[in-house]
């Protein structure tokens, strides 16, 4: 039996809760889990799990082992790393997940700079829009907005994710241009169906806030369908300046209320914090820090065009 190879997976079963989704991160078959599972609880004396055909849960001597084994795996990879880092170029597989508003059109090209500076880390991309917590679906870190429920996470914030209203030209000839927040509510209406705040927009203007409650005609978990609507004369949409901002600079959209600003959100890589030291997942975030922090390239075309104010509300 390869010991740690045994208590690494049992590591992996332990946070996926279960046998299969350890598989598929371990890139093994779930025979190979299974195996060193059961080799691992012969040698302990004691089941580690138990199993039945709904779910996969620790044992007690599971709980107790288990505190122990993440260290023991952390630390591991931890040396490893520094004995790579010192001896030649980083290897390995850095997993990521990533939100598509975020990753198509801006993450390629930082994707492609960071595999030839380190042509031996495999990048294995997620892009999904939920919000997931990387312990227990197993990546090295997630970009997302919206925090997981986890006190085992460390978050760094990259950048202040904007929102505008945006629609064509055509469509706010057609049907007019709002003066005020309120006129909204005449217009067909595309909104982002992830907001927590679900239906209701704060508008932050000269006269103070103005708390409004929309009613969309489209609801979508996916910005860059918004994005096709607002272009294709289906309404005015609410969306992220990393989505809007080269089809308002070309004028294909229009900024509607523009002394209305509302509040932004956080795009945050969250990372466990067992693994922060590792080696790989170090060099990624260095190389997003240096890209990402402060204004957006984005972001900063629009301020230079009056679009939209340099400060940000949170």
């Amino acid at each position: 039996m390869d010991r740690f190879a045994a208590i690494d997976t049992f590591v992996r079963v332990a946070e996926a809760q279960s046998f299969a989704e350890a598989a598929r991160q371990l890139r093994v078959s779930r025979s190979v889990v299974t195996t060193r599972v059961q080799q691992l609880e012969e040698f302990v004396g004691a089941p580690l799990f138990h199993r039945n055909t709904r779910n996969v849960r620790l044992s007690e001597l599971g709980l107790s082992f288990l505190p122990e084994c993440l260290d023991l795996v952390r630390r591991s990879n931890e040396v490893v790393d520094q004995l790579r880092e010192m001896s030649t170029s980083p290897v390995g597989r850095l997993r990521v997940h990533a939100l598509p508003g975020f990753v198509l059109g801006h993450l390629a090209t930082l994707l492609q700079e960071f595999q030839k500076r380190y042509p031996q880390i495999l990048l294995d991309i997620m892009v999904n829009d939920a919000a997931i917590d990387p312990v227990k679906e197993g990546f090295d870190c997630a970009l997302q907005i919206f925090p997981p429920r986890s006190e085992e996470l460390i978050a760094r914030r990259l950048f202040a994710v904007r929102r505008v209203f945006c629609a064509t030209p055509a469509y706010l000839e057609q049907h007019g241009t709002p003066q005020l927040p309120r006129d909204l509510l005449a217009h067909r209406l595309c909104w982002y169906s992830g907001y927590p705040t679900r239906d209701r927009v704060v508008f932050h203007g000269d006269a103070g806030p103005v708390a409004l409650d929309l009613k969309p005609t489209l609801l979508s978990n996916s910005v860059h369908l918004l994005r096709e609507a607002a272009l294709e004369d289906g309404g005015i949409v609410c969306l992220p300046t990393l989505v809007a901002a080269q089809a308002v600079l070309d004028g294909r959209l229009r900024v509607v209320l523009p002394d209305q600003q509302l509040s932004s959100f956080w795009l945050s890589v969250f990372y466990p914090a067992q693994v922060r030291r590792t080696l790989k997942l170090k060099l990624f975030l260095e190389l997003l820090a240096q890209n990402f922090s402060g204004v957006p390239p984005w972001d900063q075309g629009l301020i230079d065009a009056g679009l939209i104010p340099e400060a940000v509300i949170d």
